[in-house]
């Protein structure tokens, strides 16, 4: 596992630049002895792990390379017109970075090349905006998918079960998040062939809301009693379908899968009311896109984490793809708890004292 102790700050080396590096654009006046204006952009506040997690992650670590400069933060509530004018607002007050978790990645390809043509570098966060974009951090989000899939598969052949023997649900991310798309096919290249799919969806906005009309829609179309399994691209979206299901009359949950690694994703895999979610560790992520905001802000070149190319349609990014890790009832204690993301008692509230207890947490 990526743990968040890596020394992504001893492997860059920060100085005031006077001239840009092939992946800075720098103009040669950010200097961390000065300190400068850094723009974070992050897309909205429906999945709890950016306000929670990735902001204050970022900002701590950008803290730490830099202790002068400046974040300007703004959320956009998953509206990409707000965040077009978020950004054009940093860039007015003269941040001289943009780190840049896109609402819709091809349109944020305007606030990229806006930034660009003002000699200001973008880090794209998380989601790959389209656009000349400097550097990438994510995960793999085909092998989420596939994490996801492989999960959902073996909890229903599990004890020598036939997966075909009902439908499974696929309820996948925003048609605009091309993070979404990864995690769908690669789910579709694990379960394509093996089980049953009764009815597949994009959720728009990664609404748990829609999630559940979506859920409800499937049900009646294949029936209750044919739902073995719902294949759900993140937590928010696995609440909406187990909301469903419950309000559905069924007695028993099937297999749910999920990803983000919620709190109450993880005690919903305590209840058994889900079976799995994805952990990224937020806390290497967010260290890794602040070392690369700091190196191209200052014209320097990223040279922490190993790098592979990430075509955006524009052009091969730079990229730190980490890998992402399935968390069950099982391993909870040996995920986000040892990593310190959640302690017992943030997760063993009254209401789930039992299930914790029974799951040797404490």
């Amino acid at each position: 596992m990526i743990m968040s102790s890596i020394l992504l700050g001893a492997a860059l080396t920060i100085a005031s630049c006077s001239t840009s590096s092939d992946n800075g654009t720098s103009t040669g006046d950010a200097s961390v002895e000065q300190g400068f204006k850094i723009g974070l952009l992050l897309p909205e506040s429906k999945t709890t792990r950016y306000e929670t997690f990735d902001k204050p992650y970022m900002e701590a670590k950008l803290k730490e390379l830099c202790p002068k400069c400046e974040v300007l933060y703004q959320n956009a509530d998953q509206d990409s017109a707000k965040q077009q004018s978020q950004a054009e607002a940093m860039l007015t007050q003269g941040v001289k970075v943009l780190i840049l978790d896109a609402v819709d990645a091809k349109a944020a390809g305007g606030i990229v090349t806006n930034a660009q043509n003002q000699k200001v570098p973008v880090v794209a966060y998380d989601r790959l905006a389209s656009g000349p974009v400097n550097y990438y951090v994510s995960f793999d989000n085909n092998k989420v998918g596939q994490v996801q899939g492989q999960a959902l598969l073996d909890a229903l052949s599990k004890d020598g079960a036939d997966p075909k023997r009902g439908d499974i649900v696929m309820i996948n991310g925003s048609p605009t998040d091309p993070n979404a798309a990864d995690f769908k096919a690669g789910a579709h290249s694990v379960l394509d062939g093996k089980v049953n799919i009764g009815q597949e969806y994009d959720t728009p906005d990664w609404s748990p809301d829609k999630a559940q009309q979506e859920m409800e829609q499937a049900i009646t179309a294949i029936g209750r009693d044919r739902v073995i399994g719902v294949y759900a691209a993140n937590d928010g979206t696995a609440g909406g379908a187990i909301a469903a299901m419950k309000g559905g009359g069924f007695t028993t949950i099937p297999p749910v899968t999920g990803q983000d690694a919620e709190l109450a994703a993880i005690q919903r895999l305590l209840t058994g009311d889900q079976y799995m979610t994805v952990y990224k560790a937020i806390k290497p992520e967010a260290e890794v896109a602040a070392a690369m905001a700091i190196a191209a802000a200052t014209g320097q070149t990223y040279s922490g984490e190993s790098t592979v190319m990430k075509n955006n349609g524009t052009k091969d990014v730079t990229s730190v793809l980490l890998t992402p890790v399935a968390v069950t009832k099982d391993n909870i204690k040996d995920t986000v708890i040892k990593d310190g993301f959640y302690t017992p008692a943030q997760i063993c509230t009254a209401q789930f004292a039992q299930a914790c207890t029974d799951a040797g947490i404490s």
